[in-house]
């Protein structure tokens, strides 16, 4: 008898569907970077994506306080609020007063950022501009001041005594500013331009450096006037760049509260971002969250707008290589116009303000330049005339409170969000499963789209009031450290992702080939090569943190405050020489934190521009 057996029936597609389903699930399930995932999913999709879903629920929802006007019961879905922000008598005032303020406002400073940003861009990228090494970080120098300070600077030289206080400069000197000038509309979108051109020279400078200059040699060999050659090849290779900074101005302009709360106050003057703020002061909760839908949506769509244009941007390239040429403009006779012209900016937009700022702290009388004027009463003066503040700033114990909040509740943020982002990165990197490192990419990302303001007002929905297990958190500083983390975690991730996906797995290979286990791995190879990454993604959003007011004028109480939201009081109470302080003393932090993070993490903010 032969020994031969009857061949087995092949296995069939569902079969081998399953098996292989079978066997990955496996895979899936022995690889760490799955459980940590999910892990980190469930905890990103409470931080993040459920306190914006809660806030645009309330939006539609009946509130406790609300039961009786809308004639419907607690809990009940709604359009009372969407019909009271947009037809009710008071929406004009409410909703769309502020909404036109918002887009005129918006539409200047991009007007204003593109002409000035668009010209200094240029210069610092494609001429032999004097000093142009040294203007390359110099220019970016306003972006790393709080927009806020700004606004303390002009009240300071601006102000006039029409709205009661002390008088500004200008009008102890003699000249007394009209409001048009002092506040309101005009002074909010300059000091936004300023504090955004620096932002919009770094896009356009770095996109003139993409393409090789050689198009612009040839259009002008065959006769092309200068004219002709940026309307025809610069503007058009440049309008991305454009377009994507127009995008993302007006996306920062939603989100800024504390320029027209502090010059838009004196006249009654609202954007969105300040009407919100009210709303919520006064405890309309529903109101608050249809406004701050409004802004989410408004800066959404600018920000998906801006990723559309960004990848359409693929269609305005030039062909070159390590040959291409990047010639440096000669400007001649307009050499030492073009260094008064960035100069001047330096001046107006960072320098005029700080040494202003300052002066204003050490004088009894602002703009009075007597000996006997000057003082050093609001730093270290005892026994003050002031029914609050008795003592000079560096003798006030709140101050250091705040300092003392700012420092721990930002550092331990920023040192949470760098952790999780480089975390991040690895899952999106490593992980098997696909779908886990696709929805953490995008749900780190997801605060980006919401300005900060609205984000504020997501985390008051979600924390103001005890949820399962999670007691209410508003009024202690765990609602600040995990709001002011949760906001910084698109720098974070990105920062993660872009470094792990750098980074080969040989080195990681290796060491499980000799028997290192995943834990092991992490602390001894990804770590030590990461460590730059790691850096920069915890000092960055330390910098931003301690800056930023946005986020945190909601959030705060007297109890809480950080040295921003104690700047905000102090300007509430009157005390304007002791918020000027702050204020110096924060843009003190902010730039030595940059100047660390620059050497640590080996980088410059203005690489890329020229020199």
């Amino acid at each position: 008898m032969s020994n031969l057996t009857a061949p087995q029936p092949r296995p069939s597609g569902l079969h081998r569907r399953v098996r292989r389903g079978w066997y990955m699930s496996r895979n899936w399930l022995a690889d760490p970077t799955v459980a940590i995932g999910v892990i980190l999913s469930i905890l990103f999709a409470y931080l993040i994506l459920a306190p914006v879903l809660l806030m645009l629920w309330d939006a539609v929802t009946v509130d406790f306080a609300d039961q009786a006007r809308s004639g419907q019961a607690e809990g009940a879905l709604t359009t009372y609020y969407l019909k009271r922000a947009t037809t009710s008598p008071v929406a004009r005032y409410i909703f769309w007063i502020p909404l036109m303020n918002t887009a005129l406002v918006s539409v200047i400073v991009i007007a204003i950022t593109l002409v000035l940003g668009g010209v200094l861009g240029w210069l610092v990228s494609r001429t032999d501009l004097i000093g142009r090494r040294w203007f390359s970080t110099a220019l970016v120098v306003p972006y790393m001041v709080p927009s806020w300070t700004f606004a303390l600077a002009w009240m300071a030289i601006f102000r006039n005594r029409t709205m009661g206080g002390l008088p500004g400069w200008l009008e102890s000197l003699g000249f007394t500013p009209p409001d048009w000038l002092a506040y309101g509309l005009f002074p909010i979108a300059i000091i936004l331009a300023l504090h955004y051109v620096p932002f919009v020279i770094l896009l356009v400078a770095n996109a003139l450096r993409q393409f090789d200059s050689q198009l612009e040699e040839a259009a002008r060999t065959i006769g092309a006037s200068p004219l002709l050659v940026a309307r025809r090849i610069v503007f058009p290779l440049l309008r991305p760049a454009i377009i994507s900074a127009s995008t993302l101005v007006f996306a920062k302009c939603l989100g800024d509260v504390g320029v027209t709360y502090i010059i838009g106050a004196p006249v009654k003057l609202d954007l969105l971002a300040t009407s919100l703020l009210r709303t919520i002061s006064t405890g309309q909760d529903g109101m608050s969250a249809v406004l701050a839908g409004a802004i989410v949506i408004l800066g959404a769509t600018s920000v998906l707008i801006d990723m559309k244009l960004l990848k359409s941007a693929q269609r305005f390239v030039t062909i070159g290589s390590k040959g291409s040429l990047h010639r440096t403009t000669e400007l001649g006779r307009w050499r030492w116009p073009a260094f008064a012209f960035a100069g001047g900016f330096v001046m107006v937009g960072a320098v005029i303000p700080l040494v202003a700022l300052f002066l204003t702290t050490i004088m009894h009388m602002p703009g009075v330049f007597t000996w006997e004027n000057f003082t050093l009463d609001y730093w270290i003066g005892a026994d003050l005339v002031t029914t609050a503040l008795p003592n000079g700033l560096l003798l006030t114990g709140e101050f250091w409170v705040a300092a003392w909040n700012t420092v721990w509740m930002v550092g331990l943020a920023s040192i949470g969000a760098g952790l999780f982002g480089l975390v991040v990165g690895y899952i999106v990197a490593r992980s098997p499963l696909r779908a886990l490192g696709a929805f953490l990419k995008q749900v780190t990302f997801l605060p980006y789209l919401v300005p900060g303001i609205a984000f504020a007002a997501a985390y008051l929905s979600m924390f103001a009031v005890p949820r399962g297990p999670i007691p209410s958190l508003y009024g202690t500083g765990s609602i600040l450290v995990i709001a002011l983390m949760a906001s910084q975690m698109p720098f974070a991730s990105r920062a993660g992702i872009a470094a792990m996906m750098q980074m080969g797995k040989d080195p990681e290979e290796a060491a499980q080939i000799a028997g290192a286990g995943w834990w092991r791995r992490a602390v001894s190879i990804v770590l030590p090569i990461h460590r730059g990454a790691l850096v920069s993604g915890i000092l960055l959003p330390f910098i931003s943190g301690i800056k930023g007011l946005s986020l945190v004028i909601l959030l705060a109480v007297p109890g809480t405050d950080l040295l921003t939201t104690y700047a905000v009081r102090l300007v509430d109470f009157g005390y304007t020489q002791a918020a000027n302080a702050v204020a110096i003393m924060i843009c003190l932090i902010a730039f030595v934190g940059t100047w660390l993070g620059q050497k640590v993490g080996k980088s410059n903010l203005g690489s890329g521009l020229g020199g």
